[in-house]
């Protein structure tokens, strides 16, 4: 069994809220998106993006005759093909959008995904919404940011400890709806009892520093809503320059 809880906030500094989640435990489907863009281009464009994996992972839980417009890779399960295909459609829809008008040109949006069955959780991220895993007692980033300062680390040029404090670290080097075709991957993890997910925007883990995130999370007992609500409350007390977005589920066996 999995249960969850969501929640947005606009912030202390931005008039517009442009994240979007949604978060379905029956389906097993759990989204965040940061967009961006001029206007409130940023906020369609996320909206876009949640709209089209969840609509693409219900009806391919739902239908047995489905066209899988990108192919299925065999070697990864059924759940994951059904979340990287919804990913890259979404990819599709928001490019197609940005490039018919004008007011939405260069608008995009980051995300992060997660698909779960009994025993198995599939993951896509794009830019640097982040999901992270609380198991016993350990709490890590189990994915990838796709951003300039990722890449630094990656490649030597730049120390992990330099990483949150450098001018270029709200640079991202991918985003859903950006270009046309987007080369993303999917990881999948398998379950135990009581693992504990969070997936956030860059509002969360950007204004909470990594140990105090664990610190939250790991001192959280029972409600899942107490626990997201009080890592909102925290970016918002160390300045809430962005849109805030934290979806908390766990995995009950």
């Amino acid at each position: 069994m999995i249960e969850s809880y969501g929640a947005t906030d606009v912030g202390l500094r931005r008039k517009l809220n442009e994240d979007s989640l949604t978060l379905d435990n029956d389906l097993g489907l759990f989204i965040v998106a940061d967009g961006m863009g001029g206007h409130n281009a940023g906020e369609i464009a996320s909206r876009l993006a949640v709209e089209t994996v969840f609509n693409f992972v219900q009806r391919s839980g739902a239908e047995e005759e489905i066209t899988w417009p990108f192919g299925v890779d065999p070697k990864l399960s059924l759940n994951a093909n059904r979340l990287l295909t919804a990913v890259m459609l979404a990819n599709k829809r928001v490019w197609k959008e940005a490039d018919q008008r004008q007011d939405y040109t260069g608008m995009g949006t980051t995300i992060v995904a997660a698909l779960a069955d009994q025993e198995v959780i599939s993951v896509v991220s794009a830019g640097d919404s982040r999901a992270y895993r609380l198991r016993n007692d350990s709490f890590q980033q189990i994915t990838v940011d796709d951003s300039w300062v990722q890449a630094a680390v990656d490649e030597g040029v730049l120390l992990p400890e330099e990483a949150d404090s450098h001018p270029m670290k709200n640079i991202i080097t991918k985003a859903i709806g950006a270009k046309e075709n987007i080369d993303i991957s999917v990881e999948e993890y398998p379950l135990e009892d009581q693992d504990l997910l969070l997936l956030c925007s860059d509002g969360l883990h950007g204004m909470v520093p990594e140990p105090r995130l664990s610190e939250i999370v790991k001192s959280s007992v029972g409600s899942l809503e107490r626990l997201v609500r009080q890592l909102i409350d925290a970016a918002n007390q160390n300045g809430g320059k962005d849109n805030v977005t934290a979806l908390a589920l766990r995995y009950l066996r």
